[in-house]
């Protein structure tokens, strides 16, 4: 799981350093590609098994969810501070619980409350909201972690039906193109040097998802899950490194406030038996 932070972590410093000179569309495009390349064997092994679904509908948003949030997250990365927009992100399970009451029928509870106004106050004190401080870039870091949060209810909604294996290939096989329709209007050819730095974006994703993969094959969520937080300190120092880009004390109070609200409810979800978003 610390593995798969560093990864996501060295993604997150690859997409602010790619959006200096290629669009966010583009940037998501070649993601999805490689993506998809590294899972390719992986979809000719599987065959038709890797394609079965019941619920298309529902299976096409999760797709539109999917890129939604990618664009909406490359483009917080490209114009808001790392550290910032990272622990912003980490709304999205919080969002996600909260989303699941309406739309799952889950139960209210005290610990859902909770979590949500720990990590609204977190929100609110890295924000810090007023017309002087408000970054520009802050109503889009909430719509994305809103998009994830919703995307993560539609996905458990499905895994109730559907083969979590097809649930991946359908929503790399949307997102790849339909990040490069986006993308041709704005392309601009990458440099070997920008190609070379997508790649490794492309590679520290799949690293990241595979290094998450065994970890939670490897051990209960509960266990492994809060070293998912270990993604905002590396976050921190490789901005630091790469951009000089550093973080305030209010910033990381803030930070602490969100984990705590996503470490309520991924409590909560281990006390029900549910898998933690």
């Amino acid at each position: 799981m610390a593995l798969a932070a560093a990864s996501f972590a060295v993604l997150v410093n690859l997409v602010r350093w790619a959006s200096a000179g290629l669009p966010v569309f583009e940037i998501a495009f070649f993601r999805n590609l490689f993506g998809l390349l590294v899972m390719l064997p992986w979809l000719v092994r599987r065959g038709r098994t890797a394609l079965a679904t019941r619920r298309p509908g529902l299976v096409l948003l999760r797709g539109v969810l999917a890129l939604a949030a990618m664009l909406g997250w490359f483009a917080t990365l490209a114009a808001m501070p790392l550290v910032e927009a990272t622990a912003l992100s980490f709304l999205a399970p919080v969002f996600a619980s909260a989303l699941a009451i309406p739309l799952l029928g889950e139960p209210p509870s005290a610990r859902r409350f909770l979590a949500l106004a720990l990590a609204f106050a977190g929100a609110l004190t890295i924000l810090r909201p007023t017309a002087a401080a408000l970054h520009p870039a802050a109503p889009l870091a909430l719509a994305t972690a809103l998009i994830w949060g919703l995307a993560t209810v539609v996905v458990k909604r499905l895994t109730q039906t559907e083969n979590p294996a097809a649930l991946v290939t359908w929503m790399v096989l949307f997102t790849t193109p339909a990040s490069l329709l986006l993308a041709l209007p704005v392309w601009r050819t990458p440099t070997p040097e920008e190609l070379a730095g997508l790649a490794l974006l492309g590679a520290a994703g799949s690293l990241g998802h595979y290094a998450l993969t065994r970890a939670l094959a490897s051990a209960d969520a509960g266990a492994v899950a809060p070293f998912d937080y270990l993604r905002l300190p590396f976050v921190a120092l490789f901005a630091w490194l790469a951009f000089g880009e550093g973080a305030d004390a209010v910033t990381w109070l803030g930070s602490a406030l969100i984990a705590a609200g996503g470490l309520v409810v991924l409590r909560g979800e281990a006390a029900t038996g549910r898998p933690a978003p």
